[in-house]
């Protein structure tokens, strides 16, 4: 998965090309490195730029990551939305949701941990802007999530809350996992959870207990 040394820093490149250029391997230090340890010295070697061509292009540090932050942010909140919005089964969209994710981020699955990174500075713009997307990802599953539990007879606003959480959770862990198994592809990971799915529904309360 790692960004194949290109020759950006060559004469006559398109300078949206450059930037893209710029962009992705950001993307992978920042995803795979955190903010707080990732180097700007090691993106622009990546790319074949200097530092002093990667602060022209997009500022501060701050600046890179927010430029890698949005679009990934915004690519996980439509598919997200998209999933949720088809027709189907509750049981379903909850694959559908995985799958979108999956997809999404194919090619690039580091991507998530730029939305996700602890290591941003608590009070700046970087951590605001993530913290807002972290939100309205939260909104949609502790939506999805309470229709799962009403059509099971649930309406405990306690259940709701804490399926959400381990929603969220899981996810995440499942993200993780995959980034662990480049061979996997999104549809067989949809078709694995599929399979986890079936296996924890037949446990059933007494197996559980």
């Amino acid at each position: 998965m790692a960004t194949p040394r290109s020759k950006a820093g060559t004469k006559g490149v398109p300078r949206h090309h450059r930037e893209q250029q710029i962009l992705d391997a950001a993307t992978e230090e920042f995803g795979t490195r955190g903010y707080a340890a990732a180097s700007l010295a090691a993106i622009a070697e990546r790319v074949g730029v200097t530092k002093t061509l990667l602060h022209q292009y997009f500022g501060t540090k701050q600046d890179l990551y927010l430029a890698c932050l949005t679009p990934v942010g915004d690519r996980l909140l439509d598919t997200i939305r998209t999933a949720m919005g088809q027709d189907g089964t509750t049981a379903r969209t909850s694959l559908r949701v995985l799958q979108s994710i999956f997809t999404a981020l194919e090619g690039q699955r580091e991507a998530w941990f730029v939305l996700y990174d602890t290591s941003l500075p608590p009070d700046g713009e970087a951590a605001r802007r993530a913290a807002e997307y972290w939100s309205a990802i939260d909104r949609l599953a502790a939506d999805g999530t309470a229709d799962l539990l009403r059509a099971t007879g649930s309406t405990d606003p306690l259940d709701a809350d804490a399926l959400k959480y381990v929603w969220r959770d899981l996810v995440a862990t499942l993200v993780r996992w995959w980034v662990k198994h480049p061979d996997q592809s999104p549809e067989a990971m949809t078709q694995r959870c599929a399979r986890l799915f079936a296996a924890a529904a037949a446990l059933g309360p007494d197996q559980a207990a």
